[in-house]
C-alpha cells in the first residue's frame, strides 16, 4: 500500500507543483480538462489541471484544481517533509516560505535539531523537520 495526499487549488495547481517540483525534484505527468472527453467544466476551467502526479524517488503527491461549484476550504493537516540534514531542511524551508508565510520559524526541537512549519504562497502549509537517523520512520 502508499499512501498519497491530494492538494486541492482553486486554478493555481499547474504553477504550485511547478515550483514543488522544482524544490522537491521529481517529475510531472499533468491531465488537463480539455484532456478529459465529457469534462463538464467552463471553457475558462478546461486549461485548468483535473490530475496532476508528482513522483519524487518513491513518493509522490498529487493535485488538482477544483471548479469552483465544488470547492471545499481544506483544514486540519500540513504536508510534512523528514529530511536527513539540518542543511536540507534549512534549504527547502526558504524555496517553500518563498512568498508565503511562517508560523514557526525553524528551531530546534526536542525530537529534531531542525523544526519549522510554514504556509506555501498557494495556501498549503508545510511543517519541514530534520529527522535524525535513528529516529527515523
Amino acid at each position: 500500500m502508499k499512501i498519497v495526499s491530494n492538494l486541492n487549488f482553486n486554478g493555481q495547481c499547474r504553477e504550485a507543483f511547478e515550483r514543488y517540483a522544482e524544490v522537491l525534484g521529481g517529475k510531472l505527468t499533468l491531465v488537463t480538462f480539455r484532456d478529459m472527453p465529457g469534462s463538464q467544466v467552463p471553457e475558462e476551467w478546461k486549461d485548468k489541471i483535473a490530475h496532476v502526479w508528482l513522483q519524487a524517488g518513491d513518493q509522490a503527491l498529487m493535485g488538482c484544481d477544483v471548479p469552483p461549484a465544488y470547492a471545499e476550504k481544506s483544514g486540519g493537516f500540513s504536508m510534512t517533509l523528514h529530511l536527513k540534514t539540518d542543511d536540507e531542511t534549512r534549504r527547502l524551508f526558504a524555496a517553500l516560505a518563498e512568498g508565503g508565510q511562517v508560523t514557526v520559524p525553524l528551531t530546534p526541537m526536542s525530537w529534531s535539531s531542525c523544526f519549522g512549519m510554514l504556509t506555501d504562497r498557494f495556501g498549503t502549509p508545510w511543517m519541514l523537520t530534520t529527522q535524525a537517523a535513528q529516529n527515523a520512520a
